[in-house]
């Protein structure tokens, strides 16, 4: 029997499965997603809630900080290269 598939590191996502390679899947990428889902969820609640506009811009500010986050943590080794995508 042929052992040659034991070896290999199982992956749950593989470069020939996308057409554009990773799609965002770092964790780079889903720590800015998940704060800035924060940001989108406190800015809806301060606009049902009046509309607040201190909360609402407080919620600005996240979300600005999630993209912020996301690029430190990408030039910091936890993003997709730019070789990594085209």
């Amino acid at each position: 029997m042929d052992n040659t598939t034991a070896d290999q590191t199982a992956t749950y996502e593989s470069e020939e499965a996308h057409a554009g390679g990773l799609h965002g899947s770092t964790p780079a990428a889903w720590t800015a997603v998940a704060i800035v889902l924060v940001a989108f969820t406190v800015g809806a609640i301060a606009m049902v809630m009046g509309p607040n506009w201190l909360l609402f811009w407080i919620s600005v500010g996240i979300a600005v900080a999630g993209g912020l986050v996301g690029k430190v943590m990408q030039l910091l080794g936890f993003g997709a290269r730019s070789s990594d995508h085209h």
